[in-house]
């Protein structure tokens, strides 16, 4: 019964006049910014609570604020109104000739090592197509692509892809960021093992490359000495020249950020530092015909290494 309600009686604009009265702090402000009357808005708002059997707001002399209900609606009702308004941008384009959108989540490897090029190419072989990229952790991005968020994905191949087909995209190397003059610069090689005696700047904690040295870590008996978490391998390059500790990164990324500025990398002997690189689909016939493009280009990227 609350379902068919919500449908009937939850739309846009009482939504959208339910976060304004929020962000304004009173109804009266929100009516004028939404440019309805507010004997209008005060119906529209009684009759919300009414569909939803809950009281969204605690009305005080000074303004309206939002009952523990009000700040659920209030997080679903900001997505609800994004995705309409990303929605008609979509649609939008396409009186412009875009053919297609694909929809696609990679991991922070991915994006900073292969995708600008990969994508380029295949924006130059399919003009007509955009691609709405997003970056978040491997396992961010196989539940994203579960949850249909995304068409495709990319991610770590020791990531459990909770049974999305997966094949290979690319493969990359680890290696350990250090200042020149950090005492383990000389060496040609390192075992993990030996650098748990450094300080270490992490990437952020969700991240495939922090939770495979945290777990690397503890089977050398031992916890990583980590100072600081930072969002990205630039970021990390920083901290590391700034001496806040040594770092673990892709080969491709210290090129492209650590060597500019002074920074040596020596490369992990250990396994794990090898990594795959996984394109994730919840299956090809679910595929739209441009989402299927952009996966069988991707397929064939992969250079030798």
């Amino acid at each position: 019964m609350l379902q068919k309600s919500l449908i009937r009686r939850l739309d846009l604009i009482t939504l959208q006049l339910f976060v304004a009265v929020h962000e304004e702090g009173t109804l009266t402000r929100a009516a004028a910014r939404e440019a309805i009357a507010v004997s209008a808005a005060s119906k529209r708002l009684v009759e919300l609570e009414q569909a939803l059997g809950v009281a969204l707001f605690v009305r005080q002399a000074r303004g309206m604020s939002l009952t523990a209900a009000g700040e659920t609606l209030l997080h679903h009702g900001r997505q609800m109104l994004f995705n309409v308004e990303k929605m008609g941008l979509e649609l939008g384009e396409h009186s412009h000739g875009v053919r297609g959108y694909v929809r696609m989540l990679a991991n922070l490897s991915a994006i900073i090592q292969f995708l600008p090029e990969d994508l380029r190419d295949f924006s130059e072989s399919h003009p007509k197509v955009k691609t709405d990229l997003e970056e978040r952790p491997s396992n961010g991005v196989v539940q994203g692509v579960l949850d249909g968020v995304a068409d495709l994905g990319i991610c770590s191949s020791d990531t459990d892809t909770k049974g999305l087909l997966s094949v290979t995209y690319r493969r990359d190397t680890l290696v350990v960021l250090m200042p020149a003059d950090h005492p383990l610069a000389r060496r040609e090689t390192l075992a993990f093992a030996d650098t748990l005696d450094s300080d270490y700047v992490g990437l952020h904690s969700a991240s495939s490359i922090n939770m495979r040295t945290h777990a690397a870590a503890r089977e050398a008996g031992k916890l990583l000495r980590l100072r600081i978490h930072v969002p990205g391998f630039d970021a990390m390059c920083r901290m590391v020249q700034a001496n806040m500790g040594i770092g673990i990164l892709p080969q491709k990324a210290y090129e492209l950020f650590g060597r500019a500025l002074g920074l040596q990398a020596v490369p992990l002997t250990d396994e794990w530092a090898d990594r795959q690189l996984i394109l994730v689909i919840r299956n090809e016939v679910s595929l739209s015909p441009v989402s299927r493009l952009l996966f069988e280009y991707l397929q064939g990227t992969e250079a030798p290494i």
